[in-house]
C-alpha cells in the first residue's frame, strides 16, 4: 500500500484500527553517597511529578487531535508518578495530509484528526543500585489511538520533552478496519522504520538498532547517547573534584550499567 498525502482511503464506517506508541526512556546519573542519591531522587521527583507529566501529555492531545475526556493523576511516596487521560475524537472532519507521512512531528502544534476511544498514560519509576553508586530514572510512556494520525507523530515532543539517555520505542498496528467494498485493511500508511519519525539532530545523537516484524506491523527501534560527557552524569559536582582513576572507575560503572539497559541483558564485566 502507497498512499500519497493527497490520498484517503474511503471506509466502511470509522476506522477500527488501534495504533500504539510505547515510549521508554531512561535517565542515568552516578550518586557516590546516600546523600547524593536522596538528592537526585528528589530532584527527579520534583522535574517530573505528575503536574509537570500532566502538561507533556496535554500537549500530545493537541498533536494527535484529541479532546480530553478524563484526567487521573497520582505522585506517589517515596517517589515516582502516573497520569492516565482518557481521549476522544476531534471535531475536524479531514485528518492532516501528513499523517500519511513518515516523518517527525510538531514540537508541539496543534493537529487535527479523528480519535475515538483513545487513552495515553505515563508512569515513572526511579530507583537505583544497592551497591555500586547508579541510580536510573525511567518514564514509560503509552499512547493509543484510533482514526487516521499515528500516535508516531507524538513520538519528536516526546523525545525532547525528556533528558534521555536511552529510548526504547514500540510501535504496533492491531485489528482491522474496511474499506468501502468491505476489504480489510490491516494498516492504513506505509511505515519502514521508526526512525523515519525522529529527526535527523536527534538521529545523528543516538546509536540506533531496529527490530521489526514487518508481516505483523510490529515496529521496535532502541536508542543509546553515542556521546559520553562524565560531567553530564554527575549529580552536583564535576568531574575535576574527582582523580583520573576515579573518572575511569565510575565512566566504565555508568557506560557498562547503560549497555545492559541498551541490550536488555545482564552483561558479565
Amino acid at each position: 500500500m502507497s498512499l500519497t498525502p493527497e490520498q484517503r482511503i474511503t471506509l466502511h464506517g470509522f476506522n477500527n484500527l488501534t495504533k500504539s506508541l510505547a515510549f521508554n526512556m531512561y535517565d542515568i546519573c552516578y550518586t557516590k553517597t546516600k546523600e547524593e542519591r536522596e538528592a537526585y531522587l528528589a530532584y527527579i521527583d520534583e522535574q517530573y511529578n505528575s503536574e509537570r507529566l500532566t502538561k507533556i501529555l496535554k500537549h500530545v492531545t493537541d498533536i494527535i487531535g484529541a479532546h480530553v475526556l478524563n484526567i487521573a493523576r497520582q505522585d506517589y511516596e517515596p517517589q515516582g508518578a502516573s497520569v492516565t487521560i482518557l481521549v476522544s475524537e476531534g471535531p475536524v472532519e479531514t485528518a492532516p495530509t501528513e499523517s500519511f507521512e513518515e516523518s517527525p512531528g510538531p514540537l508541539p502544534d496543534t493537529v487535527v484528526a479523528a480519535l475515538d476511544k483513545s487513552h495515553i498514560t505515563v508512569h515513572t519509576y526511579p530507583e537505583y543500585h544497592p551497591d555500586e553508586g547508579i541510580s536510573t530514572f525511567r518514564a514509560d510512556i503509552d499512547v493509543s489511538t484510533c482514526g487516521e494520525i499515528s500516535p508516531l507523530k507524538a513520538l519528536n515532543y516526546l523525545i525532547h520533552s525528556f533528558d534521555t539517555d536511552i529510548m526504547t520505542i514500540d510501535y504496533r498496528v492491531r485489528g482491522f478496519t474496511r474499506d468501502i467494498t468491505g476489504h480489510k485493511l490491516f494498516i492504513d500508511h506505509d511505515i519502514s522504520s521508526i526512525q523515519n519519525y525522529i529527526p535527523d539532530e536527534i538521529i545523528d545523537q543516538y546509536d540506533m538498532i531496529d527490530v521489526n516484524v514487518y508481516q505483523e506491523n510490529i515496529f521496535h527501534t532502541k536508542c543509546k547517547l553515542r556521546e559520553f560527557d562524565l560531567n553530564n552524569y554527575l549529580f552536583g559536582y564535576t568531574k575535576e573534584k574527582l582523580s583520573p582513576a576515579e573518572q575511569k572507575v565510575i565512566t566504565e560503572q555508568l557506560r557498562h550499567e547503560m549497555d545492559e539497559i541498551f541490550y536488555g541483558k545482564n552483561i558479565t564485566r
